[in-house]
């Protein structure tokens, strides 16, 4: 406000004073005494006219109504008192702000009061004999992390021969997935004859030494193409690598692969394609970590790297039937990976088995400084720990409705037969998808440039319920209903809190809409793993229904994998892996590959 009251009186028109009726006591147009403070609503009328007409119009807009009178005063101040708030990115003096610089106010998933996670760092990975190395390339390229690294560890398989079989696999099995953006042959095969090199030699970095993975492709690689599976950046290459990829690449894993998503993570199609299922060739594989679940779920690489923001590691991994784990809330540093939303971006693991998620989780956990979200914490896991008398909570309703299916409710049944303790909870009745203006306001930020350039009009899909139209819409969003978002985000978090001091995790349905919402809100970490199989008589699919393009139906009905979730305490991981391995082994179903695969 470097404006005082006269310049404004000077500079104002006497038809803009006319608009309203003066109010008593209405400044003059003399000079301000010595010392009079700058006010707002002061500063040069900038911006188009506006009229008591567009308030009324951008009412219907924000849901409130004004009078007659409050319009006209509105219209009146607006270019002096609002419009100059746009000047950062209208006025001769905007600021571009690169998309690295992430807002002041940042998201702290612990609340005041209180302390998460476990006491201390522990790491007891399974000791099972991995058995004899299969001679058959198929049995060994859907084995599991852990099973692939013993037999690498002991040198029964070198990383080069695992990393030419999933090369292999990709070259025949991709055209039908379109699930590989890039793929780094050269590279993966220069680190896996590095891997065999330095365990020969001794070097034995840990349990992802040697074994090939690919990467969700909005994690910056140095030198290869990271396009956010969108056509305004097919031809980026980011001169780093991401603060995850630098990890595995310490850890001695092999990168393969840049895999698809959907255009700026949303879904499942890209500017390639679709990326199918590979339990159903019919359908999508679901989004937005499409290629990480198909290319797992297929036996294309060992493990991928997913993201997720509301559902994106979630619901690829129930539809490919893969093991996904979103981990907390700053846990894993996002450095070098594309930002949709600064608040509630979360990068996990998702392979073929529970055990295999936690060993990715070892390898890529801690802080970076690039990523102020990010945070300190521990990691307690025991593969052999007991589950017997864990209090696992469960929402009545939930589980007797759709999503629910009888996968479901045979897992809590399970859970009572391995001794832990069914608890049922319950949250209030809140709107809890009005949350999501928060991350339809802070993706609309993060490509803000894209939709006012107009380039997001390069984008495949153009349907409603895709980007393009939601960054638009998020212009005319209320700052106020932002803000007011944002607290009642504290108050879902505060119920959350309490119902997880009653219970150490909770089960619930892979896509029920109020907890994939509430949980990735208050940063809780949730795993999703096979629990069994249905029939589906239609294809599935994340876009809303689109009567010119029905899906297809099925005359026989297909069998396809189920999922259930597993949903933690702040950082604690170790429990709701455990407790996922104890249902993996007795549910006994994780196993199974997709047929013709």
């Amino acid at each position: 406000m470097s404006k005082s009251r006269r310049d404004f009186l000077v500079s104002s028109s006497a038809a803009l004073i006319a608009a309203v009726a003066p109010r008593p006591g209405a400044q003059t147009q003399t000079p301000p005494p010595a010392g009079t403070p700058p006010a707002f609503g002061t500063a040069p009328a900038v911006g188009p006219e506006v009229s008591a007409a567009t308030f009324a119009e951008a009412e219907k807009l924000v849901q409130v109504e004004l009078n007659d009178r409050d319009r006209a005063e509105a219209a009146h101040n607006w270019r002096n008192s609002m419009a100059a708030l746009y000047e950062r990115r209208t006025g001769p003096r905007k600021v571009a702000i690169p998309q690295s610089v992430a807002p002041w106010s940042q998201v702290n998933a612990v609340l005041p009061g209180h302390q998460a996670g476990p006491a201390s760092n522990r790491f007891l990975r399974s000791d099972v004999d991995p058995g004899p190395l299969p001679p058959n390339d198929g049995d060994i390229a859907f084995a599991p992390v852990w099973q692939l690294s013993r037999w690498i560890e002991s040198r029964k398989l070198s990383s080069e021969r695992l990393t030419n079989i999933y090369l292999e696999r990709i070259l025949r099995f991709d055209p039908k997935l379109r699930c590989v953006i890039t793929l780094t042959r050269e590279l993966g095969l220069a680190h896996a004859r590095k891997a065999d090199q330095e365990i020969a030699a001794g070097k034995y970095r840990g349990p992802l030494h040697g074994i090939p993975f690919g990467v969700k492709d909005l994690l910056d690689t140095a030198g290869i193409p990271t396009t956010y599976g969108a056509e305004p950046y097919r031809n980026r290459v980011p001169k780093r690598n991401a603060a995850l990829v630098v990890r595995l690449e310490q850890a001695g894993a092999v990168l393969i692969a840049k895999l698809s998503l959907g255009a700026l993570a949303l879904n499942d199609i890209w500017f390639g394609g679709q990326t199918m299922n590979p339990w159903l060739l019919e359908e999508g594989s679901g989004g937005s970590s499409a290629g990480p679940g198909a290319a797992t779920g297929a036996g294309l690489v060992a493990f991928g790297i997913g993201s997720e923001t509301e559902g994106s590691i979630v619901d690829p991994s129930a539809r490919c039937g893969v093991t996904g784990l979103r981990p907390t809330f700053g846990r894993v540093p996002r450095s070098g990976a594309m930002t949709l939303c600064w608040s509630l971006d979360k990068l996990g693991p998702m392979a073929r088995c529970v055990e295999d998620t936690m060993l990715v989780l070892q390898a890529i956990s801690g802080p970076d400084p690039d990523d102020v979200g990010s945070v300190p914490s521990r990691l307690d896991f025991d593969a052999h720990a007991p589950v017997k008398g864990l209090r696992v909570g469960y929402f009545p309703a939930w589980m007797n409705e759709p999503p629910a299916t009888e996968i479901d409710r045979k897992a809590l049944e399970q859970i009572e037969q391995l001794g832990m303790v069914p608890v049922k909870v319950a949250l209030p009745d809140w709107p809890f998808s009005s949350l999501n203006i928060i991350l339809f306001a802070e993706a609309a930020a993060a490509f803000e440039d894209l939709t006012l350039g107009q380039e997001i009009a390069e984008l495949r899909v153009q349907t409603p319920d895709a980007w393009p139209n939601t960054f638009r819409q998020s212009r005319f969003l209320s700052a106020v209903d932002f803000v007011q978002a944002d607290r009642l985000r504290r108050m879902v978090a505060m119920e959350m809190q309490k119902l997880l001091l009653e219970v150490d995790l909770l089960l619930v349905p892979s896509l029920r809409d109020e907890m994939l919402t509430i949980s990735n809100f208050t940063g809780q970490p949730s795993l999703t793993l096979r629990a069994g199989f249905v029939e589906v008589s239609q294809a599935r699919s994340d876009w809303a229904p689109d009567p010119s393009r029905p899906l297809p139906k099925f005359d026989r009905p297909r069998r396809v994998p189920q999922p259930i979730t597993l949903v933690g305490r702040l950082f604690e991981e170790g429990t709701i892996a455990r407790v996922g391995m104890a249902l993996e082994r007795s549910l006994n179903v994780a196993g199974e590959r997709p047929p013709g695969f």
